[in-house]
């Protein structure tokens, strides 16, 4: 078992004596702190925080982190405060260790938002100082390797949370000898049976293929000894969860999975690792599509090397992994490596930019987020990226998850830049905001002053900022269209008593308001317009404490609602009947929806009429409706070739668009043809049923109207 002397003579390779007195010192005040503890496993605590401190000593992790470590749990175990930590170690340990602490100390009754507000939690600390979330995932590594003293349901639990939240993290921070052991150990948790049967075949496939892993690796190294090459070739282990993560995914088998040899070459300088290439490329027939070079565009977190896959022996797949030394310590430790915290400018100055830039972007999320589950969910998007990498016209390069669409790349600039967005050209060419991107693309964002961003596009965004975004958007514009409605329905009420919001009295409305048990007038709007509160009733209790109110209520219905078209959110139309401007119209509201608009036959308003007649609203067109709306049209035709081609065309010429067509068998002559097209009012309607019905073959057009 590691204690304090042997730990302390590992730290010589590398701290001052004054350091090390330092973490001695905080190993003892957590000794006696701790004094008396004994963890589920029967073993004294105070080896916990040694153990932590010691995963965070093999990444060569400074004195301070290495204390803070030691006192991790002092806060939260023992009752002992941050100022007596303060006054001992100083301020910056002190607020590493309530840092530290504060991201386990909260308990929830949801598992779910427990893991939500902890994880929001981390988000805060890591921008603060990225050694909180260090010493954390060091914490989560231990706990991990200790694991098996604790009952099935908590073990499957912390396992499930380390896969969905810890090494992701670690990944996005470039640890990449953390995140498999979290991983391994997590596989083996949660999934044991899976997991050592896999352990097996990859033992088994070892066996067989050492001898031929042996001879490629002696072929390279004397090839590049050849060269005056000074490089070392190891061969590159393939851990269990890694792939396991590859035969669900890529549903591919073991085999498959196991034929691929794998390499790394560790050299010198970058300039080695181009002429290390260029013999790999000589040696063996490189696979086409599969170069990689992470040292000119590294991925986001901070990890540089040249990937290449090449057609070995026997037509034996080889993937080779270029690297430096440096470059090799960024890849296996990412944000702890040893150059980060000994010497900033060795740092790799692009990977220092990524990470920070991930790191804003996640606190941007979390200020825009409606809750902590909304976050989650949005970040969680950006712990797993398999990147795709596009240029702004000026050239600038911008790292996304594959399958992004050029509204993820606008919010990945500016945020403004994403609301405004109308259009886009890729390569030059226009093209759709919903067109995924693919690497090596040029994307060009094309602006309007007043546009906004649309619900729609939720269907086919990607990225954690673009969702939250676009979410926080449509949150507020909803409101302000429920308020705005909201008001136009109260107001239609209380002219049934001879009021309106303004001739009552501020002292009614409040009293009320309070009786309501709601905060302000623009919560009882917004209630109101989203179909939450009737009008009616609201009307009613607001008449009966005004003076001015007629002693009986005459219900006015000459003046309607006028629908304007700009309600986006809070106005709906039904799909029943698909009414559009110009069109008799009713309305009626819904819970949670606000107001839905029905043609005045519609059977479905009929029913509403004659069961909730207190729901139905009198409804007309504003004069001028601007927008697009849907109509469903069943034409009759006789059956040759290219009709469907022809009724296309006449829909197009007349400028409107077809959202859905089906075709329903008749027989060998005839058949009906369901469009849902989109129109702007019915004089448009009537243009394209006129263009159609003129089709030679075209027997009947009828629009559906509700059922």
């Amino acid at each position: 078992m590691l204690n304090i002397e042997k730990f302390a003579n590992r730290l010589n390779s590398y701290l001052q004596p004054c350091q090390i007195s330092m973490v001695r010192r905080a190993y003892f005040y957590a000794e006696q702190a701790h004094d008396g503890q004994i963890r589920r496993s029967g073993i004294p605590y105070i080896n916990h925080p040694l153990e932590v401190a010691a995963i965070l000593a093999d990444m060569h992790m400074d004195y301070q982190s290495l204390m803070a470590a030691m006192l991790h749990d002092v806060i939260e175990d023992t009752g002992i405060e941050k100022h007596a930590i303060a006054k001992q170690f100083g301020e910056t340990i002190a607020d590493l260790v309530d840092g530290v602490s504060k991201l386990t100390h909260m308990h929830f009754e949801d598992r779910a938002i427990a893991q939500a507000e902890n994880f929001q939690k981390m988000a805060l600390a890591m921008a603060k100082d990225i050694r909180v979330i260090l010493i954390k995932l060091s914490d989560r590594l231990h706990n991990m390797r200790t694991l098996g003293a604790l009952n099935s349901d908590k073990r499957c639990r912390i396992a499930k949370e380390t896969l969905e939240i810890y090494a992701p993290i670690a990944n996005r921070l470039g640890m990449h000898m953390l995140r498999i052991e979290l991983e391994d150990l997590g596989f083996f948790s949660l999934y044991p049976v899976r997991a050592k049967l896999i352990e097996r075949m990859v033992n088994s496939s070892r066996k067989h293929q050492h001898d031929l892993i042996s001879q490629v690796q002696r072929t390279i190294l004397n090839r590049l000894k050849k060269e005056k090459i000074n490089a070392d070739v190891l061969g590159r282990e393939k851990h269990l969860y890694g792939i396991y993560y590859k035969m669900k995914e890529q549903k591919k088998s073991f085999s498959d999975i196991m034929d691929v040899f794998a390499f790394r070459v560790i050299v010198s300088n970058i300039d080695e690792a181009y002429r290390t290439l260029g013999v790999a490329h000589n040696l063996y027939k490189p696979i086409p599509g599969r170069f990689k070079d992470y040292i000119a565009i590294p991925k986001a977190n901070g990890y540089q090397s040249l990937h290449t896959t090449l057609f070995g022996m026997h037509g034996i797949p080889i993937e080779i992994q270029i690297r430096t030394k440096e470059m090799d310590e960024m890849a296996n430790y990412g944000i702890a490596a040893h150059s980060f915290y000994k010497s900033r400018e060795e740092f790799p100055p692009s990977s220092r930019t990524r990470i920070s830039q991930w790191l804003k972007g996640v606190l941007e999320l979390q200020k825009s987020a409606g809750d902590s589950i909304e976050f989650i969910e949005n970040v969680k998007v950006d712990l797993f990226p398999d990147e795709i990498y596009v240029f702004s016209p000026k050239g600038h390069i911008f790292e996304l998850p594959r399958g992004a669409t050029p509204v993820d790349y606008a919010y990945a600039i500016h945020t403004e830049l994403g609301n405004s967005c109308i259009s886009c050209r890729i390569d030059k060419n226009l093209s759709s905001l919903s067109t995924p991107l693919q690497s090596g693309q040029t994307v060009e964002i094309v602006t309007a002053p007043k546009a906004t961003p649309s619900a729609g596009w939720l269907d086919f965004i990607v990225t954690g900022k673009a969702r939250s975004h676009i979410r926080n958007f449509l949150k507020h514009q909803r409101k302000s269209e429920s308020i705005s409605l909201g008001k136009r329905l109260l107001n239609k009420a209380l002219q049934s008593y001879g009021l309106s919001l303004s001739t009552i009295g501020s002292d009614v409305l409040s009293k009320q308001l309070k009786n309501l048990s709601i905060i302000s007038l623009e919560n009882l709007l917004e209630d109101i317009g989203l179909g939450n509160r009737m009008a009616y009733v609201i009307a009613k209790i607001l008449s009966s404490n005004s003076d001015k109110s007629s002693q009986k209520a005459q219900i006015d219905n000459s003046k309607p609602i006028y629908i304007r078209g700009a309600e986006s959110l809070v106005v709906t139309y039904g799909k029943c009947c698909h009414p559009i401007p110009g069109d008799p119209v009713i309305g009626h509201v819904s819970a949670g929806r606000g107001m839905v608009i029905h043609v005045e036959s519609c059977q479905n308003i009929n029913d509403i009429r004659q069961n909730n007649p207190d729901k139905i609203l009198d409804v007309e067109w504003d004069k001028n409706v601007p927008g697009e709306f849907s109509v469903e049209l069943y034409i009759e035709s006789t059956r040759f070739k290219g009709m469907i081609a022809h009724i296309a065309t006449c829909i197009a010429i007349e400028d409107a668009n077809i959202e859905k067509i089906s075709i329903e068998e008749q027989n060998a002559k005839f058949f009906i043809a369901q469009l849902l097209i989109n129109v702007k009012n019915r004089l448009h309607l009537a243009n394209i049923i006129k263009k159609i019905r003129i089709i030679k073959g075209v027997l009947s057009i009828h629009r559906r109207k509700g059922s």
